[in-house]
């Protein structure tokens, strides 16, 4: 029999990665490449999950001292009231002043604050009014760091990885959700609360030495300085006058005020609802940071996304009637998957949200639009309180079924009434 010179077939490796598929894939990273940002990044990282550790470890400790779920919204007002108060104020001094040493200000107090707590955790001489005055004081000092941080952003990266680098602020924060709440109910089981706190205060400090070897550009100079109050209006009719920033700003109000009063309120959910302990709010809360940061994920991988209004309000609808759905839950697996779902339909919308607006706000203006959306965000301690509210007069479950109902509704409005947003693209 004759031998033919057919090849004989064989076991091919796979295809290297193209160029263009490389691309692809470091796309979703690619704010990183900016030496500024990812100092500012990494720094935030290990700040913010300090934060969310801090976060949690607050509301067990207030409602171990209370049990009153009332307490938990009285704590989230307490710092929500001065932030409130000066959040527009803290826009037009972002616009005004090196931002980079305002930052590293506001993290610096912040860390002396939760040192504070430690020690007074640490010494057990804790009470609730200190965990009162320690959360006003940070409430005042965050109604700086917020509008400021939003202002800084767009200068540490080049215009075009703008939007990746909302996304990974957003992975950060959505991120630590997972990490931060899960670490907090270890270490509230085994060391104790003082550790969450102490654990906060190394955070801060991480994050001021990260912006202390960030060199901002020379075009954040201190602006020329006018009348404060002037300025602050200038911001606030800017926005009453551009319809789509109206509305964002809008949906971002009811998302603080109405829709997260769940989380403030998550304590007395996982106790007297679920009957779970410390160890299962910790991943109650984590469970939400999982779907957080898949969602944020998505959003970087669709890069320039045409229908940007239809996310927005499609998201905001499914967030709401997730929310809904969580407070009829009573059963502990259930309750983890809605809270997955709604961290991540939350991070699809508001990640596309504040990326539309730090694009098309103008840079004279960025400091005071970002405070005014900042404002909407310090309303979720506000929330929290109303939530606890209605708790103790209804019920949790009810409580956090109405917020749900408020956003769902208003997303379907938005539909109906907003062709702006409809067309944002």
């Amino acid at each position: 029999m004759k031998e033919t010179n057919t090849p004989v077939a064989r076991a091919q490796p796979a295809p290297a990665l193209t160029p263009q598929a490389r691309r692809s894939w470091w796309r979703m990273f690619s704010a990183l490449r900016h030496r500024n940002y990812r100092l500012y990044w990494i720094g935030m990282l290990v700040a913010i999950i300090g934060w969310q550790i801090q976060f949690v470890a607050q509301g067990w400790l207030v409602y171990d001292l209370t049990r009153d779920p009332a307490m938990l919204g009285l704590v989230g007002m307490a710092q929500a009231v001065p932030t409130i108060l000066l959040n527009l104020f803290g826009g037009v001094v972002a616009d005004r002043v090196d931002r980079r040493k305002l930052l590293i200000f506001t993290q610096s107090v912040t860390g002396l604050l939760m040192l504070v707590l430690t020690l007074l955790v640490a010494t057990e001489l804790v009470q609730v009014w200190h965990i009162l005055a320690i959360a006003f004081l940070i409430g005042a000092v965050w109604a700086f760091d917020q509008p400021t941080r939003m202002a800084l952003v767009p200068h540490l990266v080049a215009r075009d990885d703008l939007m990746n680098a909302v996304a990974m602020g957003s992975i950060v924060w959505q991120g630590s959700r997972v990490v931060g709440p899960s670490l907090a109910g270890v270490l509230i089981a085994t060391v104790g609360m003082a550790a969450c706190f102490l654990l906060t205060t190394l955070g801060m400090l991480v994050m001021v030495g990260a912006l202390i070897a960030v060199r901002v550009p020379k075009v954040l100079a201190p602006a020329a300085t006018g009348n404060a109050v002037a300025e602050l209006f200038e911001g606030v009719r800017y926005v009453l006058t551009q319809p789509l920033f109206l509305t964002l700003i809008g949906m971002t109000f009811f998302n603080s005020l109405f829709g997260m009063s769940y989380v403030i309120l998550m304590p007395a959910l996982a106790r007297d609802v679920l009957g779970v302990g410390s160890e299962g709010y910790g991943f109650l809360m984590g469970a939400g940071g999982v779907g957080a940061v898949m969602g944020t994920l998505v959003v970087a991988a669709l890069g320039n996304f045409r229908r940007k209004g239809w996310l927005i309000l499609g998201g905001a609808a499914a967030f709401g009637a997730f929310i809904l759905l969580f407070s009829l839950s009573r059963w502990y697996l259930l309750s983890l998957g809605l809270l997955f779902l709604m961290g991540g339909v939350q991070a699809l919308y508001m990640t596309t949200m504040q990326t539309a607006l730090q694009t098309l706000v103008p840079d004279a203006l960025r400091g005071r639009v970002m405070g005014l959306y900042s404002l909407t965000w310090s309303l979720m301690p506000l929330g929290g309180m109303v939530g606890g509210a209605v708790a103790v007069l209804a019920g949790t479950p009810f409580a956090v079924g109405l917020g749900g109902s408020f956003v769902l509704v208003m997303a379907l409005a938005m539909v109906r009434v907003s062709p702006q947003v409809r067309r944002l693209s």
